[in-house]
């Protein structure tokens, strides 16, 4: 096992690697819920097409991981857990109230967030580290989730914020 003075910017790839690999597999298991629990057609729509999106996010981490010679194990990651019990504490805490779909709403862009931070960064470091190959698939889950966080943007600009305050 290689002490901390040996670990190099390979090792903390493949750590970051692990941290969104667990994160996607959690949030595939959150989206369902949520879809479940929001009134809004609209927000349910765009949490079933972010799960379909999901799915496709951790089988190019899966390739990645082969391209590293790597089994596609998670590390436990206390940031996505918080994120994700923040979501399910505002399921319970606003089930049936007019603000469930906004806090929701702004769970999801948290994770949103969370994962644009993770790829921006395992995107660099691939690049820094001259693998190609993982950085392209970074990058396309990359513009995949920017687009998935403007997407809710626009519904929180929308209805689901405006619905909140009317009631």
């Amino acid at each position: 096992m290689p002490t901390a003075k040996d670990k190099d910017l390979n090792d903390l790839f493949l750590d970051t690697l692990k941290d969104i690999y667990f994160a996607e597999k959690h949030i595939l298991k959150a989206l369902p819920k949520m879809a479940k629990a929001v009134h809004s057609d609209d927000l349910r729509a765009a949490f079933e097409k972010h799960e379909g999106e999901t799915e496709g996010q951790v089988e190019r981490l899966e390739k990645i991981f082969e391209l590293l010679d790597k089994p596609a194990r998670g590390k436990t990651c206390d940031a996505i857990v918080g994120i994700l019990d923040e979501g399910k504490e505002i399921m319970t805490e606003y089930k049936g109230t007019e603000a469930l779909d906004a806090g929701l709403l702004a769970a999801a862009q948290a994770v949103e967030h969370y994962e644009i931070a993770r790829y921006g960064t395992l995107k660099a470091w691939a690049t820094k580290l001259g693998m190609a190959e993982a950085v392209r698939l970074l990058d396309e889950t990359l513009q995949q989730e920017h687009k998935t966080d403007e997407a809710l943007t626009s519904l929180a600009l929308g209805a689901v914020n405006s619905e909140a305050l009317a009631a």
